[in-house]
């Protein structure tokens, strides 16, 4: 009868197991060299004034001096903006979730299944998202006018472009297992992705909602320097007429906003894990 005999561990000499180093991988120290090269190059191509960047740095702590003074004069016009921008974010988010659900289907590879589908559509997308908010806001502009409702389009584009690749990913980790034995039982892929996909990414699915709610009630601000309404014109308008006190309550309640946002999904993940 053949038996096998575990070889005995090696031993230092304090009489403690050695363990084998780790394999040493380049991939990191590469991406860190390239990186700082791309930067040392970028300040080179820049030639940046470092020493009147300086000289402007105690101007920085004065702006920020004068915006600490908070001026609630204009409160009601504050409010009234700052529920604006709330109601794009959330128009926004809600409308490009709902198309992120439908196109990510499409671009998960393990869902469909269609050949040159997921790469089309993933293609498409990375396109999409490669063009700044801003720009989509302004294109906008030209079709349905300045206002609210360029900000709720603009924003959904670049919003549908994040969610159907974040949500094309979650929906891919879903083991192939789980998804061969459903469909073995003869339910279709469809039927596949709204039984078992869905529901077992949806932690993650209101993990991505609730990051990219966040980002746009603050991206809201900036779209409002550029037309689109809402706190940022409050904001751009304050800083311009010099009422600094004004746009630092507006500026406050983004942040508050950002952070009740984030505090809020976090809750709700932990309540669905």
């Amino acid at each position: 009868m053949n038996t096998q005999t575990t070889p005995a561990p090696r031993l230092d000499r304090l009489g403690h197991i050695r363990i084998a180093p780790a394999r040493r991988s380049w991939a990191l120290p590469l991406f860190l060299a390239g990186a700082a090269l791309a930067a040392s190059a970028s300040l080179v191509y820049l030639d940046l004034p470092w020493a009147k960047l300086a000289s402007r740095v105690p101007d920085l702590g004065e702006v920020f001096w004068k915006l600490g003074h908070l001026d609630f004069t204009r409160w009601e016009l504050i409010l009234s903006a700052t529920r604006e921008t709330v109601c794009v974010a959330v128009l926004a988010t809600f409308y490009g979730m709902l198309l992120g659900l439908v196109f990510g289907m499409l671009a998960a590879e393990n869902v469909l299944r269609i050949p040159f589908l997921a790469p089309a559509i993933k293609a498409l997308f990375t396109f999409l998202r490669a063009v700044p908010t801003p720009v989509w806001v302004l294109l906008m502009m030209v079709c349905v006018g300045m206002g609210p409702a360029a900000g709720i389009a603009g924003l959904c584009v670049h919003t549908t472009a994040f969610f159907t690749r974040a949500f094309a990913q979650s929906f891919e980790d879903i083991p192939a297992e789980t998804l061969e034995a459903l469909e073995a039982t003869g339910i279709g892929r469809v039927g596949v992705f709204l039984n078992a996909v869905l529901p077992s990414a949806l932690a993650r699915i209101v993990a991505w909602v609730g990051m990219r709610l966040e980002i746009n009630v603050a991206e809201c601000a900036i779209l409002g320097m550029v037309g689109a309404g809402g706190v940022g014109f409050v904001i751009a308008n304050g800083i311009q007429n010099y009422e600094y006190g004004s746009a630092g309550v507006a500026i406050l309640l983004v942040f508050a906003l950002a952070y009740f946002t984030e505090r809020l999904f976090v809750f709700l993940k932990r309540r669905l894990r």
